[in-house]
């Protein structure tokens, strides 16, 4: 492809469904080779199939990306299958709504694990290839790592450390040949939006404030902005955090 995006391998976590499928579709439609990870293993399944039936090399690894030696072992396997690693997208997320006082320590640990340590784990395992391939990372944030948002603290907490993630990494890679960026969208209508309700007695005002004046996102408007940062035509971006949210943190 004239693009330079011909070649190249990206490995997806949160791929089975929502805006992870529609980033592995849209790096898809730019030629790119796929391993796609998520604990979903038979909707994971399912979308390798619709991917391949395209012509695209798609291969699936299920697995949960809570444990770091899972977030190492799909590195492997991306390497294993491919022989080479262009891009990482960390876009898989757990988000839970409920009153602060109200969350358990395990599912706090499990919003931490799967959406702050597991991309520093696999960012871990993936750099010294992205070094050797001139590749990047994509971390998929939240508006709700830029504001306040209620009801989904630990959430928030998570996307945040996320972004200092993606700065830090940026930093101490800044005279390497690696990019690092991250894409902090809106609503958008997935299921882990659609499928989640605030707590009974919640304030709706509260939530109105970053809800936003715009209908949510298709996935594939935020795909696009992710698959645009990912490929060769980005080359300029790094340490760079792009607002895909209908402009609910312009002020």
């Amino acid at each position: 492809m004239a693009d330079g995006t011909a070649g190249r391998v990206a490995l997806v976590t949160g791929a089975a469904r929502g805006l992870g499928k529609a980033i592995a579709e849209a790096l898809a439609a730019q030629g790119v080779s796929l391993m796609l990870v998520d604990v979903l293993a038979d909707r994971l399944e399912q979308t390798r199939a619709e991917l391949a039936a395209t012509g695209i090399r798609c291969a699936v690894f299920p697995i949960d990306i809570s444990l770091r030696a899972n977030c190492l072992a799909a590195v492997e396997a991306t390497l294993a299958s491919y022989g080479r690693l262009d891009v990482l997208v960390n876009a898989a997320g757990l988000m839970r709504f409920n009153h602060a006082v109200d969350v358990g320590e395990d599912e706090f640990w499990k919003i931490m694990q799967v959406n702050t340590a597991a991309p520093f784990w696999l960012a871990q395992a993936a750099i010294p290839h992205l070094l050797e391939s001139q590749g990047n990372i994509v971390n998929v944030l939240s508006q709700s790592a830029l504001m306040g948002t209620a009801y989904i603290v630990p959430y928030s907490m998570s996307k945040a450390a996320l972004l200092q993630l993606t700065k830090s990494l940026a930093m101490e890679y800044i005279d390497q040949p690696i990019r690092i960026n991250a894409v902090a969208p809106g609503a958008m209508m997935t299921e882990i939006s659609t499928g989640t309700m605030p707590p009974g007695n919640a304030d709706y005002a509260k939530i109105k404030r970053y809800s936003g004046e715009r209908p949510p996102a298709d996935p594939a408007e935020v795909a696009a902005v992710v698959a645009f940062i990912a490929s060769p035509a980005a080359s300029g971006v790094h340490g760079a955090v792009w607002t895909a949210d209908g402009g609910v943190t312009a002020g």
